[in-house]
């Protein structure tokens, strides 16, 4: 049974290659027939305007001024035609077409076997600079909702002042990296990334995650699942609550995706394009969340 399955996945595996080969050398011939098309237009306008530039040239060495103005409407044409000659022509199509190789099936296939990989966890750490009064800190790796500010902490520019968020001490500009967070007992909660410059003061959706284009969140509110950037919102169905959710991210390809590590499926995936670090991000409203280490 075991070898029927390895079987049977190199079958997929191999038509899959097949088929994105094929793809790819498609790009190539069509990418470099414009190249050749390209040159052909360029050599012509070279001749066409060496030929513009040689009879200019000796219209204003051999010419009297008085020829000169009688022939002013001659070289104004001339020098129009030089004009258009260098339009680019279709220069978009040169380029490489990288949605030609795109395939579902080898992205999830890689995520798939990341997320099966425990050894590609990080360690991460709470920040505690960044900690909402409302939240309090426990063992170093829970974090704890309080209805009521839990202490008075440092008023420090880095704090979140209201919504219950926290950062993360780590922050990733490239490569792969996952992490897992424990949510059993907590019926409201938000994790994903943000860029640092999130704001941290005030009740606005500048500081709110998943309400502005420097965060991205999958939330829960009581049974309620979502995925949330830039206050659009992506409802997400779930037949039971996890215990766990873990997030990946790939920072070289833009790809984020939230997933429950005990049964390896993909709750959300989300693809942009990062245009600085991201730090891992919490936000608590019910009981606790804790760091798996």
């Amino acid at each position: 049974m075991i070898i029927q399955r390895l079987n049977f996945i190199r079958d997929v595996c191999d038509n899959e290659e097949q088929r994105l080969l094929e793809e790819i050398h498609a790009e190539e011939e069509r990418a470099q027939q414009g190249i050749l098309t390209q040159r052909a237009h360029w050599t012509e306008s070279i001749k066409k305007l060496s030929g513009i530039r040689n009879y200019l040239v000796d219209m204003l060495t051999k010419m009297d001024d008085i020829n000169l103005i009688v022939s002013e409407n001659k070289m104004e044409d001339r020098t129009e035609e030089a004009e258009g000659i260098l339009d680019p022509q279709e220069s978009e199509k040169l380029n490489f077409n990288t949605n030609c190789c795109q395939s579902p099936l080898l992205n999830r296939l890689w995520a798939l076997s990341v997320l099966c990989c425990t050894t590609a966890c990080e360690i991460l750490t709470f920040d505690e600079k960044t900690m909402s009064p409302l939240l309090s800190l426990s063992d170093n790796n829970t974090l704890k909702f309080h209805p009521k500010k839990a202490k008075d902490y440092p008023d420090g520019a880095e704090r979140f002042d209201h919504w219950p968020n926290c950062l993360a001490a780590e922050s990733f500009q490239k490569g792969v990296h996952m992490w897992k967070v424990n949510v059993e007992s907590c019926c409201a909660y938000k994790l994903g990334i943000t860029y640092r410059s999130i704001a941290r003061k005030g009740s606005g959706n500048d500081a709110r995650l998943g309400f502005n284009p420097v965060s991205w969140v999958f939330s829960r509110y009581d049974k309620d699942f979502r995925f949330s950037h830039d206050s659009q919102h992506h409802l997400v169905e779930l037949l039971k609550c996890p215990a766990q959710i873990g997030i990946l991210v790939d920072m070289d390809t833009g790809e984020l995706i939230f997933f429950d590590p005990f049964s390896c499926v993909i709750l959300y995936s989300h693809k942009t394009t990062f245009s600085a670090p991201v730090s891992p991000v919490f936000a608590v409203a019910d009981e606790s969340i804790s760091l798996e280490k």
